[in-house]
C-alpha cells in the first residue's frame, strides 16, 4: 500500500491536469444548463444574438388564447429579472463563478503545473521538507481570487439591473455599451494590464519571485497570481453585461482570447490589437 501511494503521489502533475479538467468541464456544464436559472445557456444565447426572432419564435409556439398579446408575452422573455430571492442570489454567484472557472482554469493550467513540478524538484533536493506539492492550496488560492470578483460582478450586476441598464439578454443601453467597450479597449492598451500580463505570461519568473513553503504559503502564493489574473482580464470580463452574462458566444470568445493573450508567443499584440478593436467598436456603438 505505502508503494503504490508513492507511485501515485509521483504523478501529482498528471492528477494535478486531471483535476483542472475535470473542474473545467463540471465547470462548463453547469453554465450549459442554465445555472438553475431557469433557461439554458443556449435559449439565453439565442435571445441575445437574435432578439427579434427569437421574440417572434416565441408567439407562433403558443396557442391562440382570448384577449393575450402574443407578441408582448414574447417581448417579456428580454425583460428585466424579477427581484432576486437568496436562492436567485446563490444561483447568481455560483454562476459567475463557474464562469470565471471555465475561462480561466485553462489559462492558469501552465502555472498550477509548474507549481507541482518545482515543489517537487525543490523537495528531491532537500531544499523544503515534505513530499507532497501542495498544489490544491495553491488552485484554491487562485480560485478564491476569482469568488471574490465573482461578488463584485453580481453587485455590480444587480445595481445595473435595478437602474434598468442591463437584463439576462445583455445592455439595455447602448451608452453603457459603448462606455464598456471602450473602457475595455484602452484598459487592454493600459500600463496596468501590461504589468498584470507580464506576469502571467511568465510563470517560472513569477514563482521565484514569490514562493512561499508549506501550505499556507501555496494558499498565499494562489491568491497572489489570482489577483494578477484578475487585473489582466477584469475589465474582459465585464464585457460580459453587454452580450449577455449567460451569453455562449461572448464566454468562449472571452475564453480564447484570454488564453491566446497569456499562452500564445503573440499574446501580448493579440491583445493590443483586440483593445484597438474594442475602441473602435464602442465608438461606432455610440455613433451609430
Amino acid at each position: 500500500m505505502p508503494e503504490a501511494l508513492e507511485r501515485l503521489l509521483k504523478r501529482d502533475r498528471a492528477i494535478t491536469a486531471a483535476g483542472l479538467l475535470v473542474l473545467c468541464a463540471l465547470a462548463w456544464a453547469f453554465i450549459l444548463t442554465g445555472a438553475g436559472l431557469g433557461m439554458s445557456a443556449r435559449e439565453m444565447t439565442t435571445f441575445s444574438l437574435f432578439p427579434h426572432q427569437a421574440a417572434a419564435a416565441v408567439g407562433p409556439a403558443m396557442p391562440d388564447m382570448p384577449g393575450m398579446d402574443m407578441s408582448a408575452m414574447a417581448m417579456d422573455v428580454a425583460a428585466p429579472p424579477p427581484a432576486w430571492s437568496s436562492t436567485r442570489l446563490a444561483l447568481i454567484v455560483a454562476m459567475w463563478w463557474a464562469m470565471m472557472i471555465a475561462m480561466m482554469s485553462p489559462s492558469a493550467a501552465p502555472t498550477i503545473l509548474l507549481f507541482a513540478r518545482v515543489h517537487r524538484h525543490a523537495v528531491a533536493q532537500g531544499q523544503i521538507p515534505g513530499r507532497r506539492a501542495p498544489t490544491g492550496a495553491f488552485a484554491a488560492g487562485y480560485l478564491l481570487t476569482w469568488l471574490g470578483f465573482s461578488l463584485a460582478a453580481v453587485a455590480l450586476q444587480w445595481a445595473l439591473g435595478r437602474a434598468g441598464l442591463i437584463s439576462d439578454m445583455g445592455s439595455q443601453s447602448r451608452w453603457l455599451s459603448g462606455a464598456v467597450l471602450i473602457g475595455a479597449g484602452l484598459y487592454q492598451l493600459s500600463p496596468l494590464k501590461q504589468t498584470c500580463l507580464a506576469h502571467c505570461r511568465a510563470p517560472a519568473d513569477f514563482l521565484s519571485a514569490h514562493w512561499r513553503p508549506g501550505a499556507s504559503g501555496a494558499l498565499r502564493l494562489g491568491l497572489r497570481h489570482g489577483v494578477y489574473c484578475v487585473g489582466c482580464c477584469w475589465m474582459l470580463m465585464a464585457l460580459l453585461f453587454v452580450g449577455g452574462v449567460m451569453n455562449l458566444a461572448w464566454i468562449a470568445a472571452l475564453a480564447v482570447l484570454v488564453l491566446a493573450e497569456k499562452l500564445f508567443p503573440a499574446g501580448r499584440w493579440i491583445g493590443l490589437v483586440c483593445g484597438a478593436v474594442l475602441v473602435g467598436w464602442g465608438v461606432a456603438t455610440l455613433l451609430v
